[in-house]
């Protein structure tokens, strides 16, 4: 089956937010949360009101008609935050259609949409132990600030400039 990419529709942004729970990093061996989690204000952030921002833009991986995966960005005082010009990007795919490379095809998609919108970086935190660590810093995100358990990393989208 083949898997493809696209813009969101905004009458699907209510997909986001499946999609933040979905984003909700598990260690091994944890239960997942309890769903009610995603009305708390520091997670409804993710999804709320989307589209209605400057630097909302979402791009969904598509298999046969169903959305397994979505990466979108916003600028919101959210975990991943750095400043007001800079925005925040989430990512979060269906379980089972983790560690396929479909990840990094959105994330690829997004940077270069954001950079062809005049975006200079990119934002994100990421647990500690989140194997998509390794992911982010292959396409190009560093650290600028860390605590215990998470690292808050940008990507310059103008490395050169």
């Amino acid at each position: 089956m083949e898997i493809t990419y696209r813009k969101l529709e905004p009458e699907e942004y209510d997909l986001l937010k499946d999609f933040t729970y979905e984003a909700i990093f598990i260690p091994a061996g944890m239960e997942k949360p309890d769903r009610r989690i995603l009305e708390q204000p520091e997670l409804s952030l993710y999804y709320e009101g989307f589209g209605s921002g400057r630097a909302d833009y979402c791009i969904a991986a598509e298999e046969n008609g169903r959305v397994i995966g979505a990466v979108w960005t916003r600028i919101m005082n959210d975990y991943g935050h750095v400043d007001a010009e800079t925005p925040s990007l989430a990512i979060s795919l269906v379980e089972e259609y983790r560690g396929r490379g479909i990840g990094t095809r959105l994330m690829k998609k997004m940077l270069k949409l954001l950079k062809e919108n005049g975006f200079s970086a990119v934002s994100l935190s990421v647990q500690k132990a989140n194997y998509a660590c390794r992911m982010y810093e292959a396409l190009g995100f560093r650290d600028v600030a860390e605590n215990e358990e998470e690292r808050i990393m940008i990507c310059d989208l103008n490395p050169h400039a």
